[in-house]
């Protein structure tokens, strides 16, 4: 699929969750390699850096969805157990809720190649992350590697 049906799908798939769910739950994961560096994920069809996640599907808990989304973002195992992070609201789309896990000692099993949903899967030292990394990224990552004050929302 091109990046310019992609887009447009995603929208169209995206504003179909938020009309038959009344709330989603998602998982996002600070996955962080011997190294110190943290593992991103730039999508096929959205902009920017992100931290690898995703929803939660029926039948798993959140911390087997977060080792799931590591599988399946990045070819991403982790060294050490989960560590659940926060809880966050995502105020712009009115019901999302995150929950925020570490992931110490990440490594790849593989390079993940480029497909229809993830474009670039890599890590990057925390100090010189990519242009167009998130601002949500940016927050989260300020917050469990400098200590910066936690916030509840996304």
């Amino acid at each position: 699929m091109t990046p310019s049906l992609a887009r447009p799908l995603a929208r169209v798939l995206r504003a179909w969750a938020l009309v038959s769910r009344s709330m989603t739950l998602g998982v996002r994961l600070v996955a962080l390699n011997g190294e110190g560096q943290v593992f991103l994920v730039r999508h096929a069809y959205r902009e920017g850096w992100y931290l690898p996640g995703g929803a939660v599907d029926p039948g798993e808990t959140a911390g087997e969805a977060a080792l799931r989304e590591a599988r399946e973002e990045g070819n991403l195992e982790c060294g050490a157990p989960l560590e659940l992070l926060g809880v966050y609201y995502n105020r712009r789309e009115g019901r999302d809720h995150v929950l925020l896990y570490r992931c110490d000692g990440a490594r790849q099993t593989a390079l993940r190649q480029p497909d229809r949903e993830i474009a670039e899967a890599r890590f990057f030292d925390p100090r010189s992350l990519p242009p167009g990394t998130t601002p949500a990224t940016r927050r989260r990552l300020a917050e469990v590697l400098e200590g910066a004050a936690p916030s509840g929302d996304w």
